[in-house]
């Protein structure tokens, strides 16, 4: 058996056999078939020629806005009351910034939990080792109940001396949070680390103004350690700049856990947890009709040309294509001619747009009877990789396209008269995306630029993307199966654009648009201990209500511990096998030999902790991301997990080798 979780039921009913009979004849533009389904008189046919354009065409766009409908999801915030009693159970580590202990979210911090271990840590003491170094000195790996970071707090620019880029928007709060979750690892301590922020997140439109790019990246990455890590997650706490004894009391009690959120916001009104829900049927705030210039970054890649070539359709008069190689770009020449086909004129500009210098050339030179009005920031790169090997370089490599160019954009147009600030983020940066980091760190603050700017009264859009079909950043075969195996289905690129087109033309700042299949795509967080934030989607309450089927989560410790010496061997080498062939996509366990090497089946590092969190899940164990390279067979794995549960080594049935 491969599926680990039942279809999502339907959401829509039948369609009557009369209905699909019209509808099939409107498609086919097929008069005589029409007269007969509405039984009409013979000889009504040219009559309805002249009709059915139109109606095929109301018809094709009914569907299209069912289908975007469907993609469209937003965040939002729900009140919440902590189920613990309000009491740590242990010491916590509390981790701060060495310039900022007077800080009021600092001794608010504290105030919450008065018996914590402190660790004060400068800039130069964000080397992982030196953090892994420190909190060993200060505690034991078995003597602390939890970890609380404070490091977002410190938004200022991380020096070159921490291994970021000079220039880089990369804060020293990220690099310091990366490498303490990284440390704790080192250190072998287990409890549960919770990040602290203030102004990460605007809970309402009056916040927006004030929201802090530097520290949503954090909790960008935060969803990421959460995915990666959850035997050592504890969750993400926004504060207020100045708590007060009621804020106080609320963080004593979030940090003592319990139940299935770990995003939180604290306000004067109480504790909030974050949602994501349906979008659909967003109401069109005003009109958006693209002219004069329009200025797309990584405008000769594959989601910028679909972007100019949808501007180019939709009347703008001048394009300004702006990537690092320009005119020079695979691709760039055959554009020109396509969109010069459509009425528009191109300009290709070779320039870095996080180069401010640089940038301010290219709006120089836009010509003055078609000036600026619009901006589509598509550019970015990937730098995949698990947290345990992210190294603060790899942060800038991302960061310096995706929101360092983002803010240049943002502050050398905003005294411009623009129409519409869109910018291109990921679903990643919403939800969290193992061995995306960095990607998911550069995408929040993406998000957050935009809500700043709305609040501000300036236009902006932040679309946090999933897969486009055929194109884009996840175009590899390899990226692309595993995001598909995951749920995440490939969009059409037209339907795409007609749906950023409608997202700019609405009130909202933020707006999700990814094709999911929740039925694979929601299990993945609800392993995680990370389904608090799509709790309430009905898919996912679905998935809540079932238990699990036939497969792999059918197996866990209480099954096992009830069965006998020879069954047990069967059911962990079964359980085994079958996890690792979905994480793999096989059909069958058959492809999983017993004996062959990890390793040499294909997993990767990604792979490696999809495999580990699935197999946690099931057992209820606490098993280390590093689980298939310490037992790099799945003999030797079922071995470990027999250990574990307390019922002896594991022998292994005859089984292809």
């Amino acid at each position: 058996p491969q599926r680990f979780w039942p279809d999502t039921p339907a959401l829509t009913g039948p369609t009557a056999p009369e209905d699909t009979e019209f509808w099939e004849a409107v498609d086919r533009a097929d008069s005589a078939a029409l007269v007969g389904a509405l039984d009409l008189e013979a000889g009504t046919e040219a009559a309805l020629d002249a009709v059915l354009p139109a109606l095929a065409a109301w018809r094709r766009g009914r569907r299209q806005r069912s289908v975007v409908d469907s993609w469209r999801y937003r965040v939002t915030w729900k009140p919440v009351v902590p189920t613990s009693g309000g009491r740590v159970g242990g010491p916590l580590l509390v981790v701060v910034p060495a310039g900022r202990t007077r800080d009021p979210v600092v001794v608010a911090t504290l105030a919450a939990v008065p018996d914590a271990v402190t660790l004060a840590v400068e800039e130069e003491g964000t080397d992982r080792a030196a953090l892994a170094a420190a909190v060993a000195e200060r505690v034991g790996a078995d003597d602390v109940a939890g970890v609380v970071s404070l490091l977002a707090l410190e938004e200022a620019p991380a020096s070159a001396g921490s291994g970021v880029s000079a220039g880089s928007g990369v804060s020293v709060g990220l690099v310091g949070t990366v490498a303490l979750a990284q440390a704790l690892g080192d250190a072998g301590v287990v409890a549960p680390l919770w990040v602290v922020t203030a102004g990460a997140v605007a809970v309402g439109g009056s916040e927006g103004a004030a929201v802090s790019p530097a520290q949503a990246a954090v909790w960008g990455l935060g969803r990421v350690v959460g995915l990666e890590h959850p035997e050592r997650w504890g969750g993400l706490i926004d504060l207020p700049t100045a708590p007060d004894d009621r804020a106080v009391s609320q963080l004593r009690s979030l940090l003592a856990g319990g139940g299935t959120d770990d995003e939180f916001a604290v306000r004067p009104a109480g504790a909030l947890t974050r949602r994501l829900v349906r979008g659909a049927g967003g109401n069109r705030h005003r009109t958006w009709r693209p002219t004069g210039t329009v200025l797309v970054t990584g405008g000769t890649g594959a989601l910028g040309g679909h972007v100019a070539r949808w501007l180019a359709e939709s009347g703008a008069d001048h394009l300004v294509l702006l990537s690092r190689s320009g005119p020079n770009a695979a691709g760039a020449e055959d554009l020109a001619e396509e969109l010069a086909e459509r009425g528009t004129t191109v300009t290709f500009a070779a320039c870095d747009a996080a180069d401010r210098a640089a940038l301010d050339e290219v709006l120089a030179d836009i010509p003055r009877d078609h000036p600026l009005t619009a901006v589509v920031h598509t550019a970015g790169v990937l730098a995949d990789g698990v947290l345990d090997a992210m190294e603060p370089a790899r942060l800038a490599d991302v960061f310096r396209p995706k929101v360092d160019a983002a803010v240049a954009l943002h502050e050398a147009t905003r005294h411009l008269d623009l129409a519409a600030f869109v910018l291109f983020s990921s679903l990643a940066g919403t939800l969290g995306n193992a061995g995306q980091g960095n990607y998911a760190a550069a995408n929040a603050a993406l998000d957050a630029l935009a809500t700043r700017r709305h609040a501000q009264g300036l236009p902006a859009t932040s679309i946090a993307w999933g897969m486009w079909d055929g194109a884009g950043l996840a175009s590899t075969p390899e990226v692309t199966a595993r995001m598909r195996r995951g749920g995440t289905i490939a969009m059409p690129p037209d339907l795409a654009v007609a749906a950023m087109h409608a997202a700019v033309e609405e009130s909202g700042a933020n707006l999700v648009l990814a094709d999911l299949d929740w039925s694979r795509f929601g299990p993945g967080l609800l392993l995680s201990g990370r389904g608090g934030a799509i709790a309430d989607l009905p898919e996912v309450r679905a998935l809540a209500e079932n238990e699990p089927g036939a497969g792999p989560l059918a197996t866990s410790a209480d099954t096992v511990a009830g069965a006998s010496p020879a069954e047990r061997e069967k059911l962990l080498l079964d359980l085994v096998r079958t996890t690792a062939a979905a994480v793999l996509g096989h059909q069958s366990a058959e492809r999983v030999p017993t004996g062959r090497a990890f390793r040499d089946l294909g997993f990767d590092s990604l792979t490696a902790v999809e495999l580990r969190n699935l197999l946690g899940a099931s057992t209820g164990l606490r098993l280390p991301a590093t689980l298939v390279f310490d037992y790099p067979t799945p003999e030797e794995l079922a071995r470990h997990l027999g250990r574990e549960l307390g019922g002896g080594a594991v022998t292994p049935e005859a089984a292809p080798v």
